[in-house]
């Protein structure tokens, strides 16, 4: 598969020499664009060990790096260290939420919209995106992957340890411990999680990280034609747009399997009473809703990209 990156410590140490002079400016910012190649690319080097941690920081520490930059890049390097360190200290959260109080969530089986998900036709272009260049390159973007296990685990409600197997599944930079504290970051239920509370919007969050639509228009070829400002919501296109871009919706592109802020009210309602949240329900209602659809805090899914 041409779009599977090449193995061995010599194109990996290529990889890191091109990032260094291509991407490392500007990394720090760059890299939530999910149409910019702003990231490393060396997950699945530091994944199988063709680069250590250790060379990598030393190449970045040493380069001509911005130090913005550098902080921000060298600082995933030591997430990828605690989500290790957490691993041995508690290796139970391979099988359960860190948080013990998330132990008997009601999370809801539905095989239509798990199906949806996986093969990438939930009607929301950045999260069908995700899901297509998981299955096709082995690879998520970063920000692409909170996006999606955002959606899965509050969106659907579906639970975090089924999206967490797919993604090990698939991956090539695929970790346990990245796989599984990112994935119970996004959930709400793992160590220093994002709060329970906020809810990545797929529409907002393509706008602000997929501006002109690139990545989606890449992986989800069949909006490639549409407009740029209907990119993200085809469905809020009128019916000329789509027949010029030649989008049928509900035929060739599904409608959305949720209404977004239907789907955010179910999960905190559920939330809310499974968690008996009472001293956290005035903070959400006031947080919630400005949060929704920030950049929040970037934790990968995986590896520090």
């Amino acid at each position: 598969n041409p779009m599977v990156v090449s193995g061995g410590e010599t194109a990996a140490r290529k990889r890191l020499v091109q990032f260094i002079a291509r991407s490392g400016t500007g990394y720090g910012e760059n890299r939530n664009r999910m149409d910019l190649a702003g990231t490393s690319q060396l997950s699945a080097d530091l994944k199988f060990g063709t680069l250590s941690a250790k060379t990598v920081w030393w190449e970045v520490s040493r380069s001509g790096m911005p130090t913005a930059d550098k902080d921000s890049f060298t600082n995933e390097l030591v997430w990828r260290d605690f989500n290790y360190s957490t691993l041995w200290d508690h290796p139970e959260i391979l099988r359960r939420p860190f948080k013990p109080t998330w132990a008997n969530f009601p999370w809801r089986w539905d095989p239509e919209r798990w199906r949806a998900w996986m093969t990438g036709t939930t009607g929301y272009p950045v999260v069908d995106a995700a899901a297509r260049q998981l299955l096709q390159s082995g690879f998520v973007h970063n920000r692409a992957r909170m996006i999606s296990a955002s959606f899965l685990t509050k969106h659907l409600q579906i639970d975090f340890r089924r999206g967490e197997a797919h993604y090990l599944r698939w991956l090539t930079d695929g970790d346990w411990a990245q796989n599984t504290m990112g994935w119970q970051w996004a959930a709400g239920c793992g160590a220093d999680a994002q709060p329970w509370f906020r809810i990545f919007n797929p529409i907002t969050q393509g706008k602000k990280f997929d501006p002109d639509g690139s990545y989606v228009r890449r992986w989800v070829p069949e909006l490639a034609s549409l407009e740029t400002r209907y990119i993200h919501s085809p469905w809020e296109a009128p019916p000329e747009a789509l027949a010029w871009a030649g989008v049928k919706l509900g035929e060739n592109y599904p409608n959305p399997i949720v209404d977004h802020p239907t789907a955010r009210k179910a999960f905190l309602d559920t939330a809310r009473t499974y968690l008996n949240a009472e001293t956290a329900t005035s903070e959400a209602d006031t947080f919630g809703a400005s949060a929704e659809g920030s950049a929040g805090v970037s934790r990968a899914t995986s590896q520090p990209a």
